[in-house]
């Protein structure tokens, strides 16, 4: 069996705030394994950013981990204990390192008054031993190959001279350039038009072949995760209620928040059905519901079963699973 490049088990995290600790992952687990794109979807909410900024530390200071949880990272033939990283110095093996990150809105992400080139240049600086020139020339690459035209040019220019597909490749190349073993993609698509979403897919496709690194790919568009995953899993309230491979999920969904995902999504073959959305809205972190998180929006809900009790995983098939009372009530059936 392949040891995964991360592994992630019952990770816990909540918020300090006024109003008490906030719930925002709960007891989450998954694996992600060398060379594979994992996708991790849900509603805005949901709790995936907060997740992924876990694998970086990327949490603000009022973040409390349940010391329950554990985010292990395999790299050379070494387990390292992410959340045990205390100093500046252990976290740059996950913040730039083996670990990098796409953040949701590069304009964002790039400091406005220094040119896209000198940050590039600083990160490597920063995350290895190399000399300024040798850096510059490993980023002049690095915008090519991720097609940004006349990229010595644009090396010395500022992220507002970019257009948003250009800043988002531009992003992807400072994320490659220190050749992470992990890339993190946070909703990289959602502000591009359909051309640029399908050439930023393709690119990042063709570079998980070339360098055989993993990818963490998060967003609400299940169309998107369709081209691109390998593995999906569906997150709702801080929880993950249904994963497995893309095909098992999309064409055999058994959880009815990934099923009312699903419905949501307009269809090309017959453009007179009427879009479902799931019904209401997700309940804010301080009002989580008890029992399972999604019964208060769940059109099978099972009455008390599923307002008293919190669902375990159960298999639907081998590598496929899913959080609900449903399930052991269809084998019942059967």
């Amino acid at each position: 069996m392949t040891t995964p490049l991360i592994s992630v088990q019952n990770l816990t995290l909540q918020f300090k705030t006024d109003e008490g600790l906030i719930t925002a992952v709960d007891d989450v687990s998954f694996n992600i394994a060398p060379g594979e794109i994992l996708g991790l979807v849900g509603e805005s909410g949901s709790g995936k950013s907060v997740t992924a900024k876990s694998l970086m530390l990327l949490n603000p200071d009022n973040a409390v981990y349940d010391p329950k949880g554990h985010i292990t990272l395999n790299i050379d033939g070494e387990a390292i204990d992410v959340l045990s990283l205390a100093s500046a110095k252990d976290r740059k093996v996950v913040r730039g390192g083996a670990i990098s990150m796409i953040f949701q809105e590069p304009m964002a992400s790039f400091a406005p008054a220094i040119s896209i080139g000198d940050q590039m240049v600083e990160q490597l600086l920063i995350h290895s031993d190399m000399k300024a020139a040798r850096a510059k020339e490993i980023s002049i690459e690095m915008l090519t190959r991720v097609g940004i035209p006349d990229p010595v040019q644009r090396f010395d220019q500022y992220a507002f001279e970019f257009s948003g597909g250009m800043r988002q490749r531009a992003m992807i190349a400072m994320a490659l350039s220190t050749k992470p073993r992990l890339l993190i993609a946070d909703e990289p698509t959602t502000a591009l038009d359909v051309t640029i979403q399908a050439q930023v897919i393709d690119l990042m496709k063709d570079l998980v072949a070339e360098f055989h690194m993993a990818i963490l790919f998060i967003t609400h568009d299940l169309g998107v995760i369709a081209q691109t995953a390998d593995r999906v899993a569906v997150m709702y309230l801080g929880k993950l209620v249904e994963n497995g491979s893309v095909r098992q999920v999309l064409r055999n969904p058994k959880h009815p928040y990934t099923q009312g995902l699903l419905h949501a999504l307009p269809r090309l073959d017959d453009l007179d059905t009427p879009l479902t959305p799931v019904k209401g809205d997700i309940p804010s972190p301080l009002d989580r519901p008890s029992g399972c998180v999604f019964n208060t929006r769940c059109p099978d809900s099972l009455g008390a079963e599923c307002e008293s009790r919190v669902p375990a995983y159960a298999a639907v098939e081998e590598g496929h699973q899913a959080a609900c009372f449903l399930l052991k009530k269809a084998a019942s059936a059967a």
